[in-house]
């Protein structure tokens, strides 16, 4: 990292402000450089800067932030420009002259960050999906784990298991050779402390993981040809996402459409009609939309018939058809195009279905990678053995799982725990 880097970190010129920030060991001397004498610490001050030749570039705000606390754990300079094209392009232009300088790589002030210390690896993907956050769900979950609530849960488990660590080494110690289990009792109370941790850790890691507030619920509207499918999926995302036609078998593909309702992300898909056939085409758009129909997280079914699947919500559509006015036994809705508020009622049914899939506000904002570490961390715990050295063992598998999930080394808990007890006389 011994390369000063910079870029426009504000966002995409052109715009009112562009904020193009330096991060490194000459951060200092390359914005002297371009703006002379620099501010006190954390001040900002109007200074013109200028290229090699003395040209004026711009006249910008200019802060010096002196690491290591800043947000890279470097020297950080700030210059708030104006945001048009060419004059960022200009003082990068400029910038890039200096000795040690260069454009940042895409992620490169968070990967400093990381490696610095500043952030670890939960705190650095929160903010990476906070930064492609679209929802408000999606950005209440990145912004928990921006601000480092997985960090500090998984801390105080990696906490606990190193305190529960350190009692059963010193057990170990001060035992006899003879005799490894010298105080039974003390190993019983580390053995069953660490089961109930190991509860604990694999009630947070069954909650449904953060991918699906990004990914969107996968809502599929499945049924034969001519049964409104393409009509209810137009209601429902409110555009003509796709052809309607009274001839059988206009959809021959899946047709998807996002849509964002309530602060949730939903992929809607139309399918083609399920049916026997003999045309090649519509044969392989059948299968797709069986596959489609497996796959969904929601499955909206319009057919006389029950839905293949016992959690689809079945739907009685083109309710203002001449005879369909009633709506039949099994179905949980019906949908008529005269009267938008049948569509908001089957929006309801699905919402309900999408918040049982998704975290809960309150729930740590786990990605599959958290989850998947955390449950073998649980696993360890929860399967302890009887005998000490085993308890050991599955204690540091514990305190390795959980370190991976924010990126640190477990070895470091460990000392901590242990002299600490020292310290206090254990």
């Amino acid at each position: 990292m011994g390369d000063t880097i910079f870029a426009v970190s504000s966002g995409r010129p052109p715009a009112g402000i562009a904020v193009i920030r330096l991060s490194g060991p000459q951060a200092r001397d390359a914005a002297t450089a371009l703006a002379g004498r620099l501010p006190e610490p954390r001040h900002a001050s109007l200074r013109g800067l200028r290229d090699g030749a003395g040209a004026l570039l711009d006249r910008a705000l200019v802060i010096l932030f002196p690491g290591p606390a800043t947000a890279t754990g470097e020297d950080v300079v700030e210059f708030h420009c104006h945001g048009g094209r060419a004059v960022t392009r200009a003082v990068e232009r400029a910038l890039a002259a200096q000795l040690g300088c260069r454009l940042a790589e895409p992620g490169e002030f968070t990967r400093r960050a990381l490696l610095n210390g500043r952030i670890d690896l939960a705190e650095a993907e929160g903010l990476a999906d906070l930064l492609e956050a679209e929802t408000e769900g999606q950005r209440v979950a990145a912004l928990a784990a921006a601000e480092g609530r997985i960090s500090r849960q998984v801390a105080d488990w990696l906490a606990q298991v190193a305190a529960l660590s350190a009692r059963i080494e010193a057990e170990l110690d001060h035992a006899d050779e003879d005799d490894v289990a010298a105080d039974d009792s003390h190993v019983a109370a580390v053995r069953d402390e660490a089961i109930m941790l190991g509860h604990a850790i694999a009630a947070v890691a069954s909650a449904p993981p953060v991918e699906r507030l990004h990914d969107g619920i996968r809502v599929v509207i499945g049924g034969p040809p001519n049964a409104g499918k393409s009509t209810l999926l137009n209601l429902l995302t409110e555009r003509d996402a796709a052809i309607v036609s009274p001839i059988a078998g206009t959809t021959r593909d899946k047709i998807e459409a996002g849509v964002r309702r309530h602060g949730i992300a939903y992929n809607m898909v139309d399918t083609a009609g399920l049916t026997d056939t003999d045309d090649v085409v519509e044969a392989i758009g059948v299968e797709r939309a069986t596959a489609a129909i497996n796959a969904a997280d929601v499955l909206v079914w319009l057919a006389d018939e029950p839905p293949p699947r016992d959690d689809g919500l079945w739907v009685h559509a083109r309710g203002d058809a001449v005879g369909r006015e009633a709506i039949p036994a099994g179905r949980v809705a019906m949908v008529r195009q005269d009267r938008p508020e049948t569509v908001e009622a089957l929006w309801w049914l699905i919402e309900d279905r999408a918040k049982a899939l998704l975290p809960q506000v309150d729930a740590l904002p786990l990605r599959e990678r958290h989850r998947s570490w955390c449950k073998a961390a649980a696993t360890a715990l929860e399967t302890m053995p009887v005998d000490p050295l085993l308890i050991g063992e599955h204690l540091r598998e514990a305190r390795r799982s959980l370190a991976a999930v924010i990126g640190v080394d477990a070895t470091e808990i460990m000392l901590d725990a242990l002299f600490s007890r020292f310290c206090l006389g254990k």
